[in-house]
């Protein structure tokens, strides 16, 4: 009993301790990507002044960069809740230094793409225009449009996220409140909502974690297949297709769980969490990300073949502009950095270590986001006709505004990571507690056993010991 509460006072020692001694590394990394956000807010400030003609937006690629970003933050979110609420509901117990992590990641990742569709309006400021309210006028959303289903399953898919992250905190701000003094102790107070770790509160959070884990799956996969409305059912060059959903999908769970690997190596490097985030977890989320490199290939696969056999003129003018064009080069470094890297990593045990894993994520993360834009791009500037052809390159208001999303994602998660503890206490402890328990039970059933003068095998005694 000691030992565990020895073990517990250590652990919670360690995961409290960034809230309250901060480095010099953390106001550096702030200031940088402050300045970089702040430059991005200049930057639309500017597009807004001069008109939306400034970020490139001309017949016929009126969706740009700004439509890949959106897409390729929405697919990020599905790192968290996603990832999450599945090893939650399966009971992987290897999961509880992963799932804030991960958790955290969908919250920002949808925050930040929801700004994009706004940021492409020219006139932010009618954005309303997208919300069903009453009207005097009775002037109406139309509903027939995919871009009014993005605001619904966006907004319910933010709500739910926000939540399922909550939920999980509430036992570890009560913790903080209790270390705390002055105004830190009446904000985690207030936080923790009265928590107190009665049995009739531990029953309903458990009771609501898990109506939660249900109910967010089918939104997190709903929210991904209204995106790729957005296309199936606009009449342009291979976009109307029909696999588009759980092709989006599997690409949004692809680059979500890529980007959590990355996540979790900054944080263990950054918060000496060696002792919690370890190469188990690791592995197994490279076990992951090899499945759906598998399964993001055998989609794109599908996708080109089909083009490749229907033979389309206008499907096939994007098909080549891609396998062997101008954006070929785009095109096969997608590719490597989707598929032949990580499959090359990963499918080896000896490789599918921590630096092994991070590598093939970097190239996922990459190569999911050049995905987009190939998706994007290509089928806007080769339209039905050749007439309407058009050429598109970025720029210097987009890359500004696109490079401030990144810098606003790092920005964001160091800051929570500064005042909220990044993996959740109360389950790291509810983990060794049962690994206590299970030891005190191997042991009482091992002297128990003795003692009726029955001896185990030799190599049972040596498991146990």
């Amino acid at each position: 009993m000691s030992m565990d509460r020895t073990s517990n006072k250590s652990l919670a020692d360690d995961l409290v301790r960034p809230l309250f001694n901060t480095s010099v590394w953390f106001y550096a990394i702030v200031l940088a990507t402050g300045t970089v956000v702040s430059c991005g807010a200049v930057a639309w400030g500017y597009q807004l002044w001069y008109g939306i003609g400034l970020s490139g937006k001309r017949w016929p690629t009126f969706w740009a960069l700004y439509l890949t970003n959106f897409v390729f933050w929405i697919g990020i979110s599905h790192a968290g809740t996603l990832i999450s609420a599945i090893l939650r509901l399966v009971n992987a117990t290897w999961r509880r230094p992963v799932t804030r992590c991960a958790e955290v990641i969908t919250v920002f990742a949808l925050m930040i793409g929801a700004m994009f569709p706004i940021i492409h309006l020219g006139r932010p400021w009618l954005a309303f225009w997208l919300f069903p309210y009453p009207s005097a006028r009775e002037i109406w959303p139309n509903f027939r449009s995919p871009l009014a289903w993005d605001f619904f399953a966006i907004n319910t898919y933010l709500t739910g996220s926000v939540l399922f992250l909550f939920l999980p905190m509430i036992p570890d701000l009560a913790l903080v409140r209790d270390r705390s003094t002055g105004w830190r102790r009446r904000v985690y107070g207030t936080l923790a909502f009265g928590w107190r770790g009665t049995t009739k509160q531990w029953n309903r959070l458990e009771s609501a974690m898990q109506i939660m884990a249900i109910a967010i799956l089918p939104v997190a996969v709903s929210v991904h297949t209204i995106v790729s409305f957005d296309f199936s059912m606009a009449n342009v060059p291979m976009w109307h297709s029909t696999i588009f959903g759980p092709y989006f999908v599997a690409g949004a769970i692809f680059s979500g769980i890529a980007a959590l690997i990355i996540a979790m190596a900054a944080l263990r490097k950054a918060l000496h969490l060696e002792h919690y985030l370890l190469p188990l977890h690791f592995n197994n989320l490279g076990k992951l990300l090899l499945l759906m490199c598998i399964l993001w290939g055998y989609f794109v696969f599908n996708e080109r073949l089909t083009v490749w056999y229907g033979n389309e003129p206008s499907e096939m003018a994007v098909f080549w502009a891609t396998q062997r064009g101008a954006y070929a080069p785009l095109y096969w470094t997608m590719v490597i950095g989707n598929f032949v890297l990580p499959l090359a990593i990963l499918a080896n045990p000896k490789t599918r270590t921590i630096p092994g894993t991070v590598i093939a994520s970097c190239g996922v993360v990459i190569g999911m986001w050049l995905e987009r834009f190939l998706i994007v791009v290509p089928s806007l500037t080769h339209k039905q006709l050749p007439y309407s052809w058009g050429t598109y390159s970025p720029t210097p208001t987009e890359l500004f505004i696109m490079a401030a999303t990144f810098a606003a994602m790092v920005l964001l998660y160091t800051l929570f990571a500064k005042f909220v503890p990044i993996i959740s206490i109360w389950e790291m402890k509810a983990g060794l507690t049962s690994r206590m328990d299970s030891a005190t039970l191997a042991e009482a059933q091992l002297m128990s056993t003795r003692l009726s003068g029955v001896d185990l095998p030799p190599e049972t005694e040596g498991e146990h010991a």
